[in-house]
């Protein structure tokens, strides 16, 4: 499959309380925020986006997925038809007109296009880098992102043979999605990549002067070795600031770690999913 390089462009957050929401995420963020329509809110800065709706509490209905161009979007669109994998309408505003989306295995929408515009250039540095969700059905939807849209495995963990996560990845950057095993299917986190260690100092800071604690971290993961923090937002959604994440060639092997603690944070205690 022709995905390769695609990078994570934006995503949709609902909530009972969208307009909450949107100005949790403007405020944190120190982004723009725009009304979509009477449930549906764009909160827009230095190279993220995102879109706040109405719904269940902690969902991500959609994220969405930028192309290198418009050739390269036609040509893998027309690769998903031809393995047989319907493609339904584009559900973002955000995206230009041949935009579309296909579905993952739990339900969740995947969008691929070209963005309408350009990123803002205001607030602190942290681009939106990846999505990760929890799942019940852990080896049939890897097996999907790998083997119907073309992502590469950066990582595996395993308890004995067992697989307890997975981190796949659509450009030279570690993951762009991962998904962990869990009794139920469900959004995990995203995150905002930033540019180094004083970057997340700063995040932090801000942090404090909000008032909104560390929920985990800092730490470093294994895979990845990325440096890291982690917040709650008001529905309890996890949010991911990052630094120094690892690039792996496209050609790349997957690498396996054990399900241990150390696995997900090489300096301390981890948030284990299963």
């Amino acid at each position: 499959m022709n995905l390769w390089p695609a990078r994570l462009h934006h995503l949709r957050r609902d909530s009972p309380q969208p307009e909450r929401l949107a100005k949790f995420y403007g405020e944190l963020l120190g982004d723009r925020v725009e009304r979509l329509g009477d449930d549906a809110w764009l909160i827009a800065g230095r190279n993220r986006r995102l879109v706040i709706g109405r719904g269940a509490a902690g969902a991500v209905p959609y994220f969405a997925l930028q192309m290198q161009d418009a050739t390269q979007l036609h040509d893998y669109g027309r690769e998903l038809e031809q393995s047989g994998l319907r493609r339904e309408a584009s559900p973002t505003p955000l995206f230009a007109a041949g935009a579309f989306a296909v579905k993952d295995p739990d339900g969740r929408r995947i969008v691929f296009g070209l963005p309408e515009q350009t990123p803002g250039e205001n607030g602190l540095p942290a681009r939106l880098q990846h999505f990760v969700c929890a799942t019940s059905k852990l080896s049939e939807l890897i097996g999907f992102y790998r083997d119907c849209l073309g992502m590469r495995e950066s990582d595996r963990v395993l308890d004995n043979d067992s697989l307890t996560a997975c981190f796949l990845r659509s450009d030279p950057e570690h993951h762009s999605f991962a998904a962990f095993r869990a009794p139920e299917s469900r959004p995990d986190h995203h995150c905002y990549e930033t540019n180094g260690w004083l970057d997340i100092r700063d995040w932090g800071d801000r942090m404090g002067q909000l008032g909104i604690p560390l929920w985990w971290g800092p730490g470093r993961h294994g895979p990845g070795n990325n440096l890291f923090f982690m917040i709650e937002d008001p529905d309890g959604h996890k949010v991911e600031f990052s630094a120094e994440l690892e690039l792996m060639p496209k050609d790349k092997p997957h690498r396996t770690w054990p399900h241990e603690q150390r696995t997900l944070n090489l300096w301390g205690s981890a948030w284990m999913r299963s």
